[in-house]
């Protein structure tokens, strides 16, 4: 049954004490018994520290999970933040598992030519679209961490905002990563007055690694939200000023407050496989990133894997087949389950994926991949895939008692739209539905625009559950349709290839795309193995070197639990010494004046 509901290392925690807890629905046990052996991980190592620290203190891997959130929307402003949105699974001890889904929705003024020129036909330049407030979704992310905190928090509501607030309030330091997206994405970045007076100096340079960033803005934004709760994000004056935001920048009728008071989280049932006797879990839809890794796995279940090994290239070749069928069935069929009929059950039927996986030929390539014809089709539906999120960033958190918490966050594309509000972007999460909603045939394709609609994402939080039953992994990655591929990859090399976490989630990377083209990782093993892939009738295999990043925690044998990010992450996200002209100076950078620099 599906239901809606809305509602930085111990230092920083030590500033929980500071911030009221006034949310009344919050749980606040005096003093929850902390559980030793939790860990955590994301693509900043300031924030994993963060999330242990939160359990250290009694709070549960779901309460370490949010705050991690909310510390990343500080420090990672170009993946995810409070203008954004995401999807968490939070696997249980005892197996069950509960997935929310805190996708950002269309307002209730978009149509299927939302995306579309006056002419109702041709659809609208992408970038443009972007750039504008057509693409802004109501977002979602302050709603998911108050529901899954009421449901699965254990310390007061208050103490999950205090560290992301430490940092937005006192600085933190700029990594090599967040300066060359702020230097590559200036357009966006920068793209109106307050993007340009929190990040970029006076003659539009942006802050060089190891700089001092203080957001003075967006910390008042959170100590609101902290203070009174998500209604205060969701109604009431500020409500009116985001919406208000939005629609100056739309040119049609767009968002309103009423958009934002509507905004509800979904529940819903997670889906779940059996992979060699390892039960996977992951969000449904609207992700079909989650339908395509459990097709992935089953359909490669028939073939022994762990004797061909990691560095065989019939094992790649047998994996790129395999997505190429799930990604065929995810772009035709999967959609906002509240707004078209997904056929999940049929596209997940064990029947229907070994009809699938006896499409896949060991020695050559198939011709043709088609979508397929599962059970339960009440409509025929016409493909429309969606434009890659890039602004995407995961993380997991696990507790010493082996509650699972994996969440992916995303405003899109990096900074989102480029609009800012209450010191934060906001995303552009609607440019990942069809720009053009009608197929070949005329029908309506199932990603189309749609008022209160959520689009399809390639979002994977993903737990898996050992033959025991016990808790074993909490996995997930960023990047758009590069997501499935790479958790797929993380859970076949655990459980195939039984390799350490940090090997397993450095494996070397390939995927189909578009035309036949496999990519391969450049510089790797894999880059390798081209001339033997494409003697197995991949005519096209290329090289590419965009960055991955796959974070996960795994049961180790003793028991205890190892959590790492992507090992490609590791010289990005260092933080170096500040530069020899020191670091910005509180509420100003250099070049900048103290009433414009940083609000």
């Amino acid at each position: 049954m599906r239901r809606f509901f809305l509602s930085l290392a111990p230092l920083a925690l030590a500033a929980c004490a500071t911030v009221p807890a006034t949310v009344a629905e919050a749980p606040a046990p005096s003093a929850p018994a902390a559980i030793p052996g939790g860990a955590a991980a994301a693509n900043d190592p300031r924030v994993g520290p963060i999330g242990e620290a939160i359990m250290a203190r009694g709070g549960s891997a779901t309460d370490a999970a949010l705050a991690m959130m909310l510390a990343l929307a500080v420090l990672e402003p170009q993946s995810s933040g409070i203008g954004g949105g995401g999807l968490l699974v939070i696997g249980s001890p005892d197996g069950s598992v509960d997935s929310f889904d805190g996708r950002e929705v269309a307002p209730a003024a978009a149509t299927t030519g939302w995306f579309l020129e006056a002419d109702g036909s041709t659809p609208r330049n992408r970038m443009a679209a972007t750039l504008s407030g057509l693409s802004v979704g109501v977002p979602g992310a302050v709603a998911l961490v108050a529901e899954a905190h009421r449901q699965h928090g254990r310390l007061p509501w208050a103490d999950l905002f205090a560290p992301a607030i430490a940092l937005a309030r006192d600085g933190f330091a700029v990594t090599p990563r967040l300066s060359a997206s702020l230097a590559t994405f200036a357009s966006r970045g920068g793209r109106d007055a307050d993007g340009r007076a929190m990040f970029y100096k006076a003659d539009g340079s942006a802050p060089l690694p190891g700089e001092v960033i203080r957001l003075p803005a967006l910390a008042e934004s959170l100590q609101m939200i902290a203070a009174q709760g998500p209604d205060s994000f969701y109604h009431g004056a500020f409500a009116e000023g985001l919406a208000a935001e939005v629609a100056a920048d739309t040119p049609i009728p767009g968002m309103t407050a009423a958009d934002l008071a509507a905004y509800r989280v979904a529940e819903r049932d997670a889906p779940c496989v059996l992979y060699r006797l390892y039960k996977v879990c992951t969000m449904g839809p609207p992700s079909s990133g989650g339908v395509a890794l459990l097709a992935m796995l089953k359909q490669l279940e028939r073939f022994d894997l762990a004797a061909l090994g990691p560095r065989n290239p019939v094992t790649w070749h047998l994996f790129i087949e395999s997505q190429r069928l799930a990604y065929a069935d995810r772009e035709f069929y999967v959609g906002d389950p509240d707004h078209v009929p997904v056929p999940l059950a049929g596209l997940l039927d064990g029947g229907y994926l070994a009809s699938r996986a006896a499409l896949i030929d060991p020695a050559t390539t198939l011709a043709d991949v088609a979508p397929g014809q599962p059970q339960d089709v009440a409509v025929a539906l016409g493909a429309g895939q969606a434009w890659p999120e890039q602004g995407t960033t995961h993380f997991v958190a696990v507790g010493g008692d082996g509650e699972m918490a994996s969440l992916t966050a995303t405003v899109e594309g990096a900074f989102g739209s480029g609009l800012v509000y209450g010191g934060f972007y906001l995303n552009n999460e609607l440019t990942d539905f069809a720009f053009a909603p009608l197929a070949n045939d005329g029908r309506i394709v199932a990603n189309a625009v749609a008022g209160g609609k959520r689009p399809a994402s390639s979002m994977t939080p993903t737990v898996v559950y050992d033959p025991d039953g016990r808790p074993l992994f909490a996995v997930g990655a960023a990047g758009g349709a590069l997501i499935p591929p790479q958790t797929a990859r993380a859970i076949i090399a655990v459980v195939d290839f039984g390799l350490p976490l940090e090997d397993a989630l450095g494996l070397p990377f390939v995927m189909a795309v578009g035309g036949g083209t496999v990519l391969v990782e450049k510089g790797t093993w894999m880059e390798g193995l081209t001339a033997d892939l494409q003697r197995l009738g991949h005519a096209r295999v290329q090289p590419f070197d965009q960055l991955l990043r796959t974070t996960g925690a795994l049961r180790q044998a003793d028991g205890t639990w190892r959590a790492a990010m992507d090992p490609r992450l590791a010289e990005l996200v260092r933080i170096p010494p500040a530069p020899a002209s020191g670091p910005a100076g509180e509420g100003q950078s250099e070049g900048l004046g103290p009433d414009t620099a940083h609000r």
